[in-house]
């Protein structure tokens, strides 16, 4: 090979800008002199110095105007500055959110709900929560079954409240109470001077039904087949709170979950124990593959606390049912 064809040396690549000399550069320009900015960095004056000189040679221009005991930045230190800032900020941001993961007070809880529990459970529990986690957030999302039971086995949710008994895939259940179905009459109603009400007396009453495919709607029509009782069935919705605000206009009798009947009763809805068993079961669902919320324990006992005086209320109407005479009527 002759000596033309050997290769030249080549040329060192230049010693990048390193984080230190932004550190270096941001610390002077906030703080107005070197020596600030080496009060700040906790370290020398001549270190600061040295490395702002070493910043400015790699970049080739100057980036302050120097002068007996201060610095002055130039036009394109102030440019600089404007850019550093912004990525600063972003890094402030990081920063922020790594300790917020780190406080349980920060994360969003996620919570998958029946429409008709979203009425009647969640408003207490949600206060008693958010009493006592006043910086947590919440999310509370309604939505009816099957694709509740599909979402929660999607994963997408921190916590499912679900009335099916089945186990569904991907989740593991506890079932937080179990009540039964109630009547609601409206003001004024014939009806109301009995204690307790059986199959036999909805026979000819207007009847506020849910939709045909309910599964309770299903287990209703059972009952009162059984039962042979006719019922005029001129309405049908697809939920209790809409049950309900029909009932209370007068517009029929009807059967609902205790919950929604609890919250609507007033002087236009009254309750009355049904004297079959029909149960409504609440389900906590809790996804399998979802890393857990740290307070989704504490939700739950907060839905547990809200549940207390429904379930004192099943008792008071077991006791009725089983004694229909000594039962005062309200």
């Amino acid at each position: 090979m002759s000596a033309s064809a050997l290769p030249g040396p080549t040329a060192s690549p230049a010693p990048p800008i390193t984080h230190r000399h932004i550190e270096i550069f941001r610390a002077v320009m906030t703080a107005g002199s070197v020596t600030g900015a080496a009060q700040r960095l906790f370290t020398s004056q001549p270190t600061v110095s040295r490395e702002l000189a070493r910043m400015e040679m790699l970049l080739g221009y100057a980036l302050f105007e120097r002068t007996p005991g201060r610095v002055r930045p130039t036009a394109r230190a102030l440019a600089l500055f404007d850019e550093v800032q912004r990525a600063y900020q972003g890094l402030d941001q990081v920063v922020a959110r790594a300790q917020a993961l780190g406080r349980a007070e920060d994360e969003r809880l996620r919570v998958l709900t029946l429409p008709a529990l979203a009425h009647a459970l969640l408003p207490t529990a949600s206060a008693d929560w958010l009493c006592a986690h006043p910086q947590a957030q919440l999310t509370l999302t309604p939505q009816e079954s099957p694709l509740l039971e599909e979402w929660m086995a999607a994963q997408r949710f921190d916590l499912g409240l679900s009335e099916v008994s089945a186990a569904v895939p991907g989740t593991v259940g506890e079932t937080l109470a179990e009540l039964d179905e109630v009547c609601v009459l409206p003001a004024g109603h014939r009806l109301l001077e009995r204690a307790v009400l059986t199959p036999a007396d909805f026979a000819g009453e207007r009847f506020v039904g849910l939709a045909a495919d309910d599964p309770y709607r299903r287990q209703f029509d059972t009952i009162f087949a059984a039962a042979g009782v006719q019922r005029r069935e001129q309405l049908e919705t697809h939920s209790a709170i809409a049950v309900c605000a029909l009932v209370q206009h007068g517009l029929g009798i009807a059967l609902v979950n205790p919950l929604t009947a609890r919250a609507c009763e007033g002087p236009a809805l009254h309750v009355r124990p049904f004297s079959v068993s029909v149960p409504f079961r609440i389900q906590a669902l809790r996804p399998l593959n979802r890393p857990a919320h740290a307070l989704t324990e504490d939700f739950i006992a907060a839905l547990r606390n809200a549940l207390a005086p429904a379930l004192a209320e099943q008792a008071e109407r077991a006791a009725v049912i089983a004694h229909p005479t000594k039962a005062k009527r309200r």
